[in-house]
C-alpha cells in the first residue's frame, strides 16, 4: 500500500469511543437444565450474547476452558460434563446472527435432554441467572482521518475502547462485522483490509492481541 494511501482521507472520520458495562440480572434464572432450557428460548438477544460473545475474555483464563457461560455452569453447577463440553464446542465465529446462537445451543440442550432424562429436573448447586450489559457510550479525544492516523490512535485507546469497537459492535451489527472493518469498507473503500480485520480470532486473542494484529494487518498491507 503506498504511503499516499496511508495519507487518503476517509470520507468520514474514525471517532474511537470506549464503554464501561454494567451488568443486570433478567427475568430468567434455571435451577434446572429442564429450566434452563425453557429460559434459552424467552431471553432477549443481548443476553444470549452476554454470555458467549461478551464474557468470551474471561474464559481465556478458566483452567477448565470452557468458552461460555452456559458450557460452564453445566460443568460446575450442574456436574454434566458431557453436555459441557457439547456447549463449549461452540464456535461464535460461524456465526451471523443471534437466533441461529440461540438455536444451536437450545438445540444442544435438548438433545441431551432426550438422551438423559434424569439430567432434566436434577437441582443445580447454583442457580444460572441470565444477564445482560448495560453499556455506557464515552467518547475519547482520538480520531481518525486516515489509515496513518488510526494506527497512531489504536495504539493509544485502551483496551476498553477495542473491545467495544471489535466485540460490542457484534451485537449492533449482527454479528456480521466490527466498527473497524464497517469504517474501512464504507470510508475507505478497502473491503479487503476490513475482512482481514474481520477475521481476526477472538477466541485465542486477547484485547491487546487484537491490537497488536490489527496494526500489523493494516501496516502489512503498506
Amino acid at each position: 500500500m503506498a504511503r499516499n494511501l496511508m495519507q487518503r482521507w476517509a470520507k468520514a472520520p474514525f471517532y474511537f469511543n470506549s464503554a464501561a458495562h454494567v451488568t443486570r440480572i433478567g427475568n430468567q434464572r434455571a435451577t434446572t437444565l429442564n429450566e434452563f432450557a425453557q429460559a434459552l428460548e424467552k431471553v432477549p438477544d443481548d443476553a444470549i450474547f452476554q454470555h458467549t460473545f461478551q464474557t468470551l475474555q474471561e474464559h481465556h483464563y478458566i483452567e477448565e476452558g470452557f468458552s461460555n457461560d452456559f458450557a460452564h455452569w453445566a460443568f460446575a453447577s450442574c456436574n454434566e460434563i458431557e453436555l459441557a463440553e457439547r456447549l463449549s464446542s461452540v464456535d461464535v465465529r460461524e456465526y451471523t446472527s443471534i437466533k441461529a446462537l440461540r438455536d444451536r445451543i437450545l438445540g444442544i440442550v435438548n438433545e441431551y435432554l432426550k438422551r438423559n432424562e434424569r439430567a432434566r429436573e436434577r437441582a443445580a448447586f447454583e442457580p444460572f441467572y441470565f444477564c445482560a450489559s448495560d453499556t455506557i457510550v464515552i467518547p475519547t479525544p482520538w480520531v481518525a482521518r486516515n489509515l496513518e492516523e488510526f494506527t497512531a490512535e489504536l495504539r493509544k485507546v485502551s483496551v476498553h475502547s477495542i473491545h467495544y469497537h471489535f466485540i460490542d459492535a457484534r451485537l449492533r451489527l449482527k454479528l456480521n462485522t466490527n466498527d473497524f472493518s464497517l469504517w474501512l469498507e464504507n470510508d475507505l473503500d478497502l473491503g479487503a483490509l476490513g475482512d482481514r480485520i474481520n477475521r481476526i480470532d477472538i477466541y485465542t486473542a486477547t484485547l491487546n492481541d487484537v491490537r497488536d494484529q490489527i496494526l500489523k494487518v493494516v501496516e502489512s498491507a503498506a
